[in-house]
């Protein structure tokens, strides 16, 4: 069995796999001043009754793979691999890590982990030229050519984001629950917010990733549009360009480097 985990900037998202199935996930908020041993209790607490693992930590785990876009949270992982499952193969996603993934960008350093495995497993899943836009604290947009190179993207800010700072700035707004409204024309301030929120951003979607089909392909139409992150489901009706939505995109990705860089007994 390998433990995948996903460390994004608001949560953090964990997923067994038996093979290439994944057979459990699990969701929990990042914080960043957990320590490494709160970390491991926290990992114990999830699975330690779980029917597929063991009651001790580690048991029925062949493989860790780790990705983070939190150095302080990725720090503990590693202190945790170490102490807690020292004698499973753990690879955390870093420099000097075999991604397959060739990155053509300006300074390649700077484009978040995440981002390329995200690439990596769109490719292996989907092949080339594709457009990956995934929906979390930020809403990026990758772009993956066809010969499996992450090109560069754009970076806008996420749903909650928009939605807290719109709250938090319109004197008579108010924090609203995200989902779907009755029509576009909202008949309340409620639904007028969630009609700006769901709606304006299928319309930046959309924008974003044509301009993107253009510039990735002479033939715009041949570019594949995978969806993933955890509020994607709330976009997904109505932007009209995406393809496929993939929710495990980063998991998969993670286990996919893992086979890569996982040493061979």
């Amino acid at each position: 069995m390998l433990l995948t985990i996903d460390v994004g900037n608001t949560h953090t998202v964990l997923g067994l796999f038996d093979g290439e199935e994944i057979v459990e996930h699990w969701r929990i908020s990042t914080d960043a001043r957990r320590t490494a041993d709160e970390l491991a209790v926290l990992l114990q607490g999830l699975m330690g009754r779980h029917p597929l693992l063991g009651r001790d930590l580690g048991d029925n785990i062949d493989g860790i793979a780790v990705c983070s876009t939190v150095p302080s949270v990725l720090h503990e992982l590693r202190d945790v691999t170490r102490r807690y499952y020292g004698d499973i193969p753990a690879v955390l996603v870093e420099p000097g890590v075999r991604t397959g993934v060739p990155v053509i960008t300006d300074n390649p350093k700077e484009v978040g982990a995440d981002r390329v495995i995200n690439a990596a497993a769109a490719v292996e899943l989907y092949g080339g030229p594709c457009i990956i836009v995934d929906f979390g604290t930020a809403t990026t947009y990758d772009a993956v050519t066809s010969r499996g190179e992450y090109a560069g993207g754009a970076i806008a800010p996420g749903v909650e984001i928009s939605v807290e700072a719109l709250g938090m700035r319109g004197a008579q707004l108010r924090k609203v629950e995200l989902s779907p409204p009755r029509q576009v024309i909202g008949k309340n301030t409620v639904e007028s917010m969630q009609s700006g929120i769901v709606y304006g951003f299928a319309a930046q979607v959309d924008g974003v990733v044509e301009r993107m089909r253009r510039e990735l392909s002479d033939e715009p139409d041949s570019v594949t549009v995978i969806a993933t992150g955890g509020l994607a489901p709330l976009v997904l009706r109505e932007a009209t360009v995406i393809d496929e939505h993939e929710p495990w995109l980063t998991l998969i990705g993670l286990r996919l480097v893992f086979e890569r860089n996982a040493p061979r007994h």
